[in-house]
């Protein structure tokens, strides 16, 4: 196994994977739009990633990723949010997938996919298609959503439906032999490139494949059930309302309202009072994320994380989601007629908030999957 890169003190990891997003802001800020435009993340951003260590992130240490602290990942993915939301999308997204992967696929073909250089990859959340076990394998064919970055990954990891029902498996193929099918004309996040992809008859081996995907190695992170993915979303959403804040508050300060005269923004009580307290509600929602999280993490020291404290992780981060679109549309009605223009960085933020409140992840069910947890109606929370 090669050696790790990363320093093993969480302190020193967290400053590392920071300084890394500064190394490329320049090339994200400048492709921004070219990845808006393209809706697909920018070939300079997607390369600058790929030679980055941000795209390790969540990958185990035995395999080469950085194995960061959830709460740290979540301070990570708010400082790209500031650069570029798509490419903090992308980002969070090829390393979660390959995080994954990399926890329970076999040593030999670890060592196989990262050889070269550690692999981006892409996939979906939602069992779709058709498996048949063949000799030494499954057959595989199917079509997936919400492939973020799927255009520019090496592989793609997915469940895939048994063909008798009974359940899934998790498959890792590469992108090479995979259908992508031009869908993702959407309102936001444009630049994510969250396309359709498909598989046709693929022959996968069964080394490339798990009917339970559980962790081979790495640690605590692997054991969070779904909950190794929900801080990024929440992350994601209440770091686009800390943007959101940032620019009314200096639009507040020079822009003039009304005929004649006018008056500036930041003398009117009602905006006063939506900056005040658009401040603290996202403030409240970031503090219950990341304690969840720390109280998530430190329950999977031995053994997989509790439903309950899965399910109140993926709560929280539906909440800040919500309080994220909230306080943002309640802006947006404060920033004038220039806030409606294609050029106005707050009218995508509002579109990438709408879009984003669309993934499985953050869907409001999760308020009455923990609800029923809490009035002891249920033991299992899925991810619905």
């Amino acid at each position: 196994m090669k050696t790790n890169p990363f320093p093993s003190e969480r302190q020193e990891l967290r400053a590392a994977l920071l300084s890394a997003v500064d190394s490329i802001a320049d090339i994200v800020v400048e492709q921004r739009d070219a990845s808006e435009a393209e809706r697909t993340l920018a070939a300079p951003v997607v390369e600058a990633l790929r030679a980055s260590p941000l795209i390790r992130m969540k990958a185990p240490r035995e395999a080469g990723g950085a194995e960061a602290h959830p709460a740290d990942q979540m301070d990570v993915i708010e400082a790209m949010v500031r650069l570029d939301p798509a490419a903090a999308w992308s980002m969070m997204i090829t390393a979660a997938a390959a995080g994954g992967a990399l926890s329970w696929l076999p040593d030999d073909v670890v060592a196989e996919i990262t050889d070269r250089s550690f692999p981006m990859m892409a996939g979906s959340l939602k069992p779709a298609g058709v498996a048949e076990r063949t000799a030494g394998g499954w057959r595989v064919s199917g079509r997936w959503g919400w492939a973020s970055g799927v255009q520019h990954a090496d592989y793609i990891a997915v469940p895939v439906i048994l063909a008798d029902k009974s359940g899934v498996v998790r498959i890792v193929a590469p992108t090479s032999a995979i259908t992508v099918h031009d869908t993702w004309h959407v309102l936001g996040m444009k630049g994510t490139g969250s396309v359709d992809f498909s598989l046709d008859g693929l022959f996968v081996p069964d080394r490339f494949a798990s009917l339970t995907a559980e962790p081979v190695r790495g640690g605590q992170l692997y054991r969070l059930g779904y909950g190794y993915l929900v801080n990024e979303h929440g992350a994601f959403a209440y770091a686009l309302a800390r943007v959101a804040i940032s620019l009314v508050r200096d639009l507040a300060v020079s822009k003039m309202r009304g005929y004649g005269v006018g008056a500036s923004l930041a003398d009117r009580a009602v905006v006063q009072r939506a900056i005040g307290e658009g401040e603290l509600r996202i403030s409240a929602t970031r503090l219950l994320m990341i304690d969840v999280i720390e109280r998530l993490f430190d329950s999977a020291r031995e053994t997989e994380a509790p439903v309950t404290l899965q399910a109140e992780a993926r709560a929280a981060a539906v909440l800040c989601t919500d309080e994220a679109i909230a306080v943002t549309t309640n802006l947006f009605r404060y920033a004038g007629g220039g806030a409606v223009m294609l050029a106005n960085p707050l009218q995508r933020i509002l579109r990438d908030l709408f879009t984003a409140q669309s993934h499985l992840v953050v869907s409001d069910s999760a308020y009455e999957n923990l609800g029923r947890l809490r009035l002891g109606l249920t033991s299992t929370a899925p991810l619905s």
